[in-house]
Order: structure tokens, then C-alpha cells, then sequence
């Protein structure tokens, strides 16, 4: 990840944005990336999910987090 690596200009002034970069990192590296030698992502690998998943799950993940949110605001 860029954002680790010294002298760049990739690093987050706010934790809470270096906390969400980190976390989408993560999410990508375990559930969205087919790694060679497990010739599958590491969550299908440990039981996890059954299927490969990509960009459009995170997004339906979280409005559906935000909507749970909001609902419990109000």
C-alpha cells in the first residue's frame, strides 16, 4: 500500500480517513483479489464466503449499514 511507504504523499491527515483506506485495502486483499498460489481469495479459502466478490457487494454492504444507522437515529 502506498500510503505506508516513506516520502509519498499518499498519507491521511485525519486517522479516521487512514482507518477507512486501511479497511478497503483489507477488504479488497481478502475478498475481492484471487491470490496465485490459493487460486482463490483467502475469505473463499477459510470458509468464509462462497463466491468471489467485487466492488458492487462493499457498496451494498455499506448502504445497508447506513440505512440500519439512520434508522436507529430517528
Amino acid at each position: 500500500m502506498r500510503r505506508y511507504t516513506r516520502l509519498s504523499n499518499g498519507f491521511s491527515r485525519k486517522l479516521e480517513n487512514h482507518a477507512a483506506a486501511t479497511a478497503l485495502n483489507y477488504f479488497a486483499y481478502n475478498f475481492i483479489k484471487i491470490h496465485r498460489t490459493l487460486r482463490m481469495s483467502p475469505a473463499m479459502a477459510a470458509g468464509v464466503v462462497d463466491r468471489l466478490w467485487d466492488v458492487n457487494d462493499l457498496i451494498d454492504l455499506w448502504e445497508a449499514y447506513e440505512q440500519r444507522r439512520a434508522e436507529r437515529a430517528a
